[in-house]
Order: C-alpha cells, then structure tokens, then sequence
C-alpha cells in the first residue's frame, strides 16, 4: 500500500494571536458543552484542505503551493470575531474570524485553489470564508444556551493582528489526543 499524507494549506498565526486565543477559549470552556477545544500551539487558518496525498506527491505539491504564493504580497491578517458554522444557537465549529487583510486572504487561497486544481484537486463547493477554527462540537455533543450567550458577547473581539509572510503545506496525523501536525514545506510571500 502506497504511503498517503492528510495534507492541508494553511497561514501560521503569531504567538500574540495564539495567546490571546487561548485566553478566549479558556472563556469558552467555562460553558457546559461537549466542545473538542483546539490546542492554542495548534492554531492557524487553513487556505486549502488536500485530504491524503500519495507521498509521491508531496514534492509537486509543494512546488505547486510556491508558484501560486510568489506573486502574493506580505500583509498584515486581523483576527477579529467569535461566531460558530452553522450558526452560533446550532455551533458544531467555533472559530475566530477576519478583520483587515481579509481580502488578501481570500486571493490567496483563490490562488492556491486555482493551481492546485491543475493538479487534481477538486475546488471548493463553497466560498472560502477565512477563519481559525478553535472549537469542534464532538458528535452527537449538544451546545446548550451558555455557550451560545458567551459567543454572542464576544462577537465582536479583537484577537489581534498577524503578519503573514509565508503559506505552510502541513501533514496531519490524528491521535487521540488531537492532531501532531508536521510542516513539509514553506513557502515565502513577495516583499512589498
């Protein structure tokens, strides 16, 4: 059996962010509710989701995921929002959502999205709508009206702002105790 990778595309986000996130999920945790909360070193916003990729892949990937980033200018990405899909009263994910730099966000992941096809990998069916996901509901987990009530006060919190200056390409192993992610490449942003 051919070796496969769980790949996915993602913007690393500062350990401002990262910190100030786990203070708001800490918040959260204070609700009774069935939430499989993300670890804050865990973090970032995912651009494009590959699914399991042959290992004999990984390297045309990679290479694909450099050429769509190098015309991509460095920018600044807000983190700003608490909400939940597919909506804050019915939560299965709880995510932090985009301020500033959002535009540019969306372009990259158009970019990505748009050579990586050439390779195979199908579009996406929605509209990317960027986010960092710091919550899931486990199956069948019921949410309840405190977790609702403490996202709909934090709606509007600013997290803080990031630079992004480079897209990784990670693979995912699960493990029980949640996901180990390992970078298998990086790819740089132009300078302005």
């Amino acid at each position: 059996m051919k070796q496969k990778f769980r790949t996915f595309v993602a913007v690393k986000l500062g350990p401002a962010v990262c910190s100030k996130a786990a203070e708001i999920i800490r918040a959260l945790q204070a609700a009774p509710a069935d939430v499989k909360w993300v670890d804050p070193d865990n973090l970032h916003l995912t651009l494009k989701f590959l699914g399991d990729v042959e290992a004999a892949e990984i390297h045309r990937v990679c290479e694909t995921v450099q050429q769509a980033v190098a015309d991509s200018s460095r920018f600044e990405f807000e983190v700003r929002g608490l909400g939940a899909f597919p909506a804050v009263k019915r939560p299965r994910t709880i995510w932090l959502g985009a301020g500033e730099g959002e535009r540019q966000m969306v372009d990259l992941a158009k970019a990505l999205e748009k050579k990586l096809q050439k390779l195979g990998f199908p579009r996406e069916g929605r509209r990317f709508q960027p986010h960092v996901t710091i919550g899931r509901l486990r199956h069948g987990g019921r949410a309840g009206e405190d977790l609702a009530d403490l996202l709909l006060r934090q709606a509007e919190v600013h997290v803080g702002t990031a630079p992004v200056e480079e897209v990784t390409v990670f693979s995912s192993t699960l493990t029980p105790s949640g996901p180990i992610y390992d970078v298998l490449s990086r790819a740089a942003l132009a300078t302005a």
